[in-house]
């Protein structure tokens, strides 16, 4: 794929790295680390994939575009259905954030450096565990070198996110829109469970303890959220007392980054997050 139009300011290397063993062997995650001596912001970065499909390297030209800016950039796989729904992933991605502040000093930052990305329903997942950093189901794998740790992140970087899986559910069960219909059976239960976990309802009802700063990436063209989503989501989080930048993209559709590297709105999308991040590390 071509690559994001954005200035480079470091070369990088990349790795695959065993980050958990699971009952189905090991889960990786690809690090994009910049060369130099740090200490750089580093992001955990969640693929989409509508919960039950893609992998680390889902958003491989996002990732290295930010790695090129001076951000270690950290893309985790996770388990997922069949065979794992909800909540497993979450707290593979509640246990990867822990590993990565645990071992940040390796990859050249630090564990307050630590902060997260995530796309699609990557995002939502993402938000879930920063937003109940202390659930019990969430936090359910121990790390042994860093018992302490938690899953609390400073700032989030939110892409095209499914914030409100049920409302997404009505929408595409409405549209007939087959594959997302069985994507998201195959994670939930029910829809109570997509509403209980459901990162809309959690910010409105005011159940998250602290909202992280955050910036919203959404394309105005994106049929696979509902048009409302991401202006409800920044109106929830903004009347609960969080900061969130929301910028949308004219006409780009869902995963525009990914599907179109080498675009305009790809490169703005990209310095917008970089610009986002260097703001909010302060390093």
């Amino acid at each position: 794929m071509p690559d994001v139009a954005i200035a480079a300011t470091h070369e990088i290397e990349t790795r695959d790295i065993e980050y958990c063993r699971s009952e189905d062997g090991p889960l990786l995650a690809r690090l994009y680390q910049p060369k130099g001596n740090g200490p750089f912001p580093a992001l955990l970065e969640v693929h989409g994939g509508a919960w039950a499909s893609g992998d680390r390297l889902n958003n491989a030209p996002l990732d290295e575009a930010l790695a090129k800016s001076g951000i270690v950039v950290f893309a985790v796989d996770f388990r997922m259905p069949p065979r794992h729904r909800y909540p497993a992933s979450i707290a593979d991605i509640h246990y990867a954030t822990r590993w990565l502040k645990a071992h940040a000093a390796e990859f050249g930052s630090r564990a307050d450096l630590v902060a997260g990305l995530g796309t699609s329903s990557g995002a939502h997942q993402l938000l879930l565990s920063a937003l109940r950093p202390d659930d019990p189901r969430y936090a359910a794998l121990p790390l042994a070198e860093a018992p302490a740790a938690d899953a609390r992140l400073p700032y989030l970087v939110l892409c095209w996110p499914i914030s409100d899986p049920l409302a997404r559910y009505r929408m595409v069960k409405e549209k007939g829109r087959t594959p997302l219909i069985q994507s998201h059976d195959a994670y939930w239960a029910s829809e109570a469970e997509m509403a209980e976990g459901n990162p809309q309802r959690i910010v409105e009802s005011g159940e998250a303890e602290r909202l992280p700063a955050a910036i919203l990436l959404q394309g105005t063209g994106d049929d696979n959220v509902t048009p409302d989503m991401a202006d409800r989501f920044a109106a929830a989080w903004r009347t609960r007392g969080g900061a969130i930048d929301l910028h949308k993209f004219d006409g780009e559709p869902h995963t525009f980054v990914i599907r179109d590297p080498a675009s305009d709105a790809s490169r703005r999308a990209c310095e917008l997050a970089r610009d986002f991040v260097r703001v909010h590390a302060r390093v």
